[in-house]
């Protein structure tokens, strides 16, 4: 059985100092506590490695050479201890995060890039999903975590409240109502309201509609043919509003702005983490919950 390695260390010091009592001193114990620590460690190896007198310690050839070769040893020991204790406090590893598009220009990068700035041997791959395949996803280990907006039906998950948005609507810089600093409900209900296919995010697309079901006349909703993202002339025409969250303030393209709903409840997004949590899933809890406090994410 190899010696243990606190007498390695001990041996070291020792080397060192080629002395035992300026070497018990370093070190923190009795002298007789070490040199019944070096004639253990000598018995277990099978060799003397200290030639000792009564003023100095010499080195036998054997003491030499473990003095050399011990020290990268123990650093390599050291390392492995180090690695193991950082992958069981989830440091270390590979991340895979699902996030839905409407998370993507914002809080999925703050996310991605602290989890990386704290955790330097976290390696974390972010891949765009569909919000309704991302909890799925989670429970069955195909991803580790997921951000989505809105809390979302699933089983074999926990569901973290990682953020809160105004909502209000995307509109053409030149619309009338972008005048206002807030637009009334009624008052964006008036026009005709692009929401997206509400396969794509049902939770979303009830809790939009739902603001402006209760407004006379009826509003009028329009879904794109093609993706929300890809076509927005109506927008820009002034044709149409766009019920979105306060991340389209500061991510608006070129022609559009963003005016908060007055009286409208928040939207929210939400930490997707399995429902038995590993260390590395804790880990990503706390970085996200300290990032929310960092960023404001979640005002009182």
């Amino acid at each position: 059985m190899a010696p243990d390695t606190v007498s390695l260390r001990y041996f070291l010091v020792l080397a060192e100092e080629l002395n035992f009592t300026r070497a018990a001193a370093r070190i923190g114990i009795a002298q007789p506590a070490l040199s019944a620590r070096m004639r253990r460690l000598e018995a277990e190896l099978g060799t003397a490695l200290l030639v000792r007198n009564t003023r100095s310690v010499v080195l036998t050839t054997a003491g030499a050479a473990l003095a050399e070769s011990a020290p990268p040893a123990l650093a390599a020991l050291d390392q492995a201890w180090d690695t193991a204790r950082n992958a069981g406090a989830g440091e270390l590893g590979t991340l895979r995060i699902g996030y839905s598009l409407s998370t993507g220009a914002e809080t999925t990068p703050a996310l991605v890039d602290m989890l990386i700035r704290s955790n330097p041997g976290l390696e974390v791959g972010a891949v765009p999903m569909a919000t309704p395949e991302i909890s799925p996803a989670v429970a069955d280990g195909r991803i580790d975590a997921g951000i989505t907006r809105g809390e979302q039906p699933g089983l074999g998950v926990r569901q973290f409240l990682l953020r809160r948005q105004r909502i209000g609507v995307q509109l053409a810089q030149h619309h009338p109502l972008a005048e206002l600093p807030e637009i009334e409900i009624a008052d964006a209900a008036a026009y005709p309201l692009r929401l997206p296919d509400r396969t794509a995010n049902p939770v979303i697309h009830d809790q939009f509609s739902a603001l402006f079901l209760a407004t006379r006349p009826n509003p009028r909703f329009h879904t794109p043919a093609v993706s929300f993202d890809m076509s927005q002339r109506d927008l820009r025409d002034g044709l149409t509003l766009a019920p979105a969250g306060e991340a389209a303030a500061t991510t608006s393209p070129a022609g559009l702005t963003w005016r908060p709903l007055q009286g409208a409840p928040t939207l929210t997004i939400h930490l997707v983490l399995p429902r038995v949590p590993s260390p590395l899933h804790r880990r990503v809890r706390t970085v996200a919950k300290s990032l929310a406090h960092e960023l404001h994410w979640l005002p009182d």
